[in-house]
């Protein structure tokens, strides 16, 4: 048995650590003995998006909050009773919308059972404490009669959150906690803790499985009224065909075939922003996009965490004007899933041939303006169909500062070492400058290079780029930087001379870092920018401000 006071954030970590070990286990045994149907908890142990739980012991703490009638709630009221106890952000629209869903569909799936279940939620979020939060969360997410949404004071929380070990931090400006969801007997004593995976199309299955252990709890153990497997649930990436249907009536199919941009969303969005102003916004962007030779766009309602079939319909019926694009219902979750949905709104774009090239979390980095957007989605397209030729790049950075066309001049030249690369930091104090740590041998590093060539030639007039090749032959550097052309030089550092630009010296390549117009460090990005988007947002963000 595991204590609470051993449960912490680092468990998502050891749980695909371990599911990747039980898959390469797997990958042996089935090579040496016939194959035979996995049972329902090898089925688990093999499906990433699932979480049998945490066995806990001990008694569940209690506390005295405020719940969103704004009348007091302690979780003793609740004895005699199995509680699913959830710590959830009451503005969030990543995972917590799924941890509530779960709950839910569980208490649904005991029938008449379900009335020996209550549903309890702790706000973890430290900015939006008020009692207006927890209510819009619950009228939003349709539990207004199936839950308890409690909160408080900053300090009444931190209490709670400390009791049951929940990390709640501010990140970049954005809330991250501990997604945990707590069984608690009809003793008040703590039984099980569940991590909630960010998978929509797995909501069902999880649901099951914590239906199938509140049954355990129970007098008589009320059968659970699902019978789903507890294989891997399906997703459905770019590359493959969907036809979904859409709202009213007919349908539309998406996958490879031409670009096509998706706005992935759900009504609750509307509790965090004015989502109704978004999605008549989106209408420019079609208008636009039939002169500016933009992908068509499809919205996708994320129907698997909707809180019932009327909910998109409703939202659409207080539009002021139609709207002139189609709006899909993935009702499995299976689309989001394959397209690698974090949260939502959602704008993914994606190729001819399903390569993803672009993505936007509208909920944390906010709407673009018109003009951007195009700007951002030219660009990947751009990268979709090759890299820029020499004459292109010379005409986006003619008339560029003299220090940038410095710069320039010494397009994909391996030049000085960290000693001169310093000293060309201090020179370009006065514009933003983003630097680049890459090597020839590492193959994030050679993956991404193209979307620096596309970034540096489309702001180069504005922000200073910079390379700094690490421990890289010299040749094989100068090799690379012919067959991969940038606007900028690199500089050869060693591992060890990184200490001389990052204080704490360079975890991975590739790393990206930002400087802003006075030489301050102002933002570290450890990996592989992924598509052209994310990367223009990162400089939009972090070089432009």
């Amino acid at each position: 048995m595991t204590t609470l006071s051993k449960i912490g954030r680092g468990r998502l970590a050891v749980v695909a650590v371990v599911v990747l070990a039980l898959v390469a286990l797997a990958a042996i045994i089935s090579s040496q003995r016939p194959h035979r149907t996995p049972s329902a908890s090898q089925q688990v142990a093999f499906s990433p998006n699932l979480d049998p739980g945490t066995a806990l012991s001990g008694p569940a703490p209690n506390f005295t909050l405020t719940d969103q009638y704004d009348r007091p709630v302690s979780l003793s009221e609740f004895r005699g009773k199995v509680v699913l106890l959830a710590f959830n952000d009451a503005q969030c629209t990543t995972v917590c919308p799924l941890t509530t869903t779960v709950m839910a569909d569980a208490k649904r799936m005991l029938g008449s059972a379900g009335s020996q279940v209550a549903l309890l939620g702790v706000n973890a979020n430290p900015r939006a404490t008020a009692v207006k939060w927890v209510r819009a969360y619950t009228e939003l997410h349709g539990l207004t009669h199936l839950w308890d949404f409690a909160t408080g004071t900053y300090t009444h929380l931190k209490h709670v959150w400390a009791a049951y070990h929940i990390a709640v931090e501010i990140e970049a400006g954005q809330i991250d906690h501990t997604p945990a969801l707590f069984l608690i007997n009809r003793h008040q004593q703590l039984t099980r803790l569940y991590l909630t995976q960010m998978s929509y199309a797995s909501v069902p299955q999880q649901a099951q499985l914590l239906a199938q252990q509140v049954s355990k709890l129970l007098p008589g153990h009320p059968a659970v009224r699902s019978h789903l497997s507890y294989a891997p649930a399906k997703s459905t990436p770019p590359t493959q065909r969907a036809v979904l249907p859409l709202v009213g009536h007919g349908s539309v199919t998406v996958g490879p075939g031409r670009p096509r941009l998706l706005m992935f969303f759900a009504s609750w969005d509307q509790e965090v922003m004015n989502l109704r102003v978004h999605l008549d916004f989106m209408n420019r962007y079609v208008a636009l996009a039939k002169h500016a030779g933009l992908p068509q766009l499809v919205a996708v309602d994320e129907a698997s965490v909707e809180p019932n079939a009327r909910a998109l319909p409703r939202l659409l019926a207080t539009l002021k004007a139609p709207l002139s694009y189609p709006v899909a219902i993935d009702r499995s979750g299976a689309l989001a899933d394959g397209y690698g949905v974090q949260d939502e709104p959602w704008l993914e774009l994606v190729s001819r041939n399903g390569t993803e090239l672009y993505f936007r979390d509208l909920s944390t980095s906010g709407w673009p303006s018109l003009a951007t957007l195009a700007q951002q989605l030219h660009a990947a397209l751009a990268t979709s169909s090759g890299p820029l030729t020499k004459t292109a790049i010379r005409a986006e950075l003619s008339g560029s500062p003299a220090p940038l066309a410095a710069l320039h001049a010494q397009a994909s030249e391996l030049i000085g070492s960290v000693r001169g690369l310093k000293q060309r930091l201090r020179e370009l104090r006065g514009y933003p400058v983003v630097v680049n740590f890459w090597a020839s041998w590492c193959v994030p590093c050679r993956t991404e290079f193209k979307l620096f060539a596309s970034a540096s030639a489309r702001y180069g007039r504005q922000v200073a780029f910079l390379g700094a090749d690490v421990n890289d032959p010299a040749g094989d550097a100068r090799a690379f930087l012919r067959a991969h052309p940038v606007s900028y030089p690199s500089y050869p550092v060693s591992l060890g001379g990184t200490t001389q630009i990052l204080p704490q010296g360079l975890a991975a390549t590739p790393t990206t870092v930002f400087f802003n117009r006075v030489g301050k460090l102002d933002s570290v990005h450890i990996g592989q920018y992924e598509s052209q988007g994310t990367l223009d947002l990162a400089i939009a963000q972090h070089a432009l401000g």
